[in-house]
């Protein structure tokens, strides 16, 4: 029986990576791994400007826990987690759901956003819904990105969850030998509900993380979603979100129309919401994402998606048939209107997201991890030999 060692962020907050964890070892130990989590457990205080550093150094104290963890066949963790093992006799996996210097890389100062959204993002800040227009220092993610590059060409393997998380890891001098992409996979239940009806009054909707910061909430796209939703006035919209940002969720209440939300849904109550708008349009603002599982969480419900070509986007999407690729909000807005106004075009497509969202089922990354668990042990004990 394989004998692998999950190093996980202590913290259990409800992002897309401790998900995808959850997810990949409770599907692992139905396939008959023997799997156990591992957490650090000693934190650090500093400035905040050493908040990259504190992260680093936090997952060394999982050295405490070595002896227990060094009777494993292999150790996985997330992008730099298993940093402190890197010297150890035994074989390390890390898995990129994301880079931080990709999204560092994406995510502008607010003085250089384009002029289309430009204005949003200062009128946040003056309505009080955001507190300042940029981090006060991005030092901790650049901490952060360097030790990422560093893990990464030492591990054993590196697994991508898309074609431009690979496409990142290589300009970082990965070798591509060592880079195996695995697609991120959704939870079951999202695959539960029966052949519903088509909803007769599509709406905007957005599903997913935007964060509480300045930094996040641009990652994420949040001005080119206030701009879609202004332009659509009439048209029902839809926000599922998770924020901590209690203004900005005030800001949604009061300024826009026509307009549902909901903060911080427990996850497995969200298909419940959705399901009613098979049919309706997914936007994807993000400007950057390692994967997207809102992308195939939406597609598995019939939403149509519009995205920018973030994550596995571009591997998927096919303009016209199970929805559209854009690359300014330009674009995204011709393409909302197309789907507003051509009904036959807006079924097919659900039908074909619905058919794409099937590829990610769970099962399918546990088979993927075990066929890679096997060659990285194999290969580390020919080495020994």
């Amino acid at each position: 029986m394989m004998k692998v060692a999950f190093i996980h962020n202590e913290k259990k907050i409800g992002t897309g990576a401790h998900y995808i964890n959850d997810l990949m070892a409770l599907r692992l130990k139905e396939a008959g791994v023997d799997l156990k989590n591992f957490y650090p457990s000693v934190s650090l205080d500093g400035p905040v400007h050493m908040g990259g550093l504190r992260n680093i150094l936090f997952f060394y104290s999982l050295l405490e826990k070595r002896q227990k963890i060094l009777k494993y066949d292999l150790i996985q963790g997330t992008t730099y987690t298993p940093l402190p093992f890197l010297s150890f006799p035994i074989p390390v996996i890390s898995h990129f759901g994301s880079t931080t210097k990709g999204f560092l890389d994406a995510t502008p100062l607010a003085s250089k956003m384009k002029e289309d959204t430009k204005d949003i993002w200062y009128r946040l800040k003056k309505d009080g819904a955001i507190k300042e227009l940029n981090l006060m220092t991005r030092r901790p993610l650049r901490d952060i990105a360097e030790i990422e590059e560093y893990v990464a060409k030492r591990a054993d393997a590196v697994v991508a969850t898309s074609q431009n998380v690979k496409n990142e890891l290589l300009a970082m001098g990965v070798k591509e030998e060592r880079v195996h992409l695995i697609h991120n996979a959704i939870e079951d239940y999202w695959f539960e509900a029966a052949d519903l009806p088509m909803t007769d009054a599509p709406q905007i909707v957005f599903l997913g993380r935007l964060g509480g910061d300045a930094f996040n909430l641009k990652l994420k796209g949040l001005d080119r979603l206030i701009d879609a939703y202004q332009h659509f006035k009439d048209i029902g919209k839809t926000t599922i979100c998770m924020t901590t940002n209690k203004p900005l969720v005030n800001w949604f209440l009061t300024h826009l129309s026509s307009h549902s939300l909901f903060v911080n849904v427990q996850k497995d109550k969200i298909p419940d919401i959705v399901r009613k708008m098979r049919g309706s349009i997914l936007f994807i603002t993000s400007r950057y994402e390692g994967f997207s599982l809102s992308l195939i969480e939406g597609m598995s419900q019939g939403l149509v998606p519009v995205a920018y070509p973030v994550g596995v986007v571009p591997e998927i999407i096919r303009n016209g048939e199970n929805g559209f690729i854009v690359h300014s909000q330009k674009e995204a807005i011709e393409k909302i209107t197309l789907l507003l106004r051509d009904k036959e075009l807006r079924e097919r497509c659900s039908r074909e997201a619905e058919k794409t969202s099937k590829e990610f089922k769970g099962v399918f990354i546990a088979e993927k991890l075990m066929k890679l668990y096997e060659e990285v042990v194999h290969s580390s004990k020919k080495k020994e030999q």
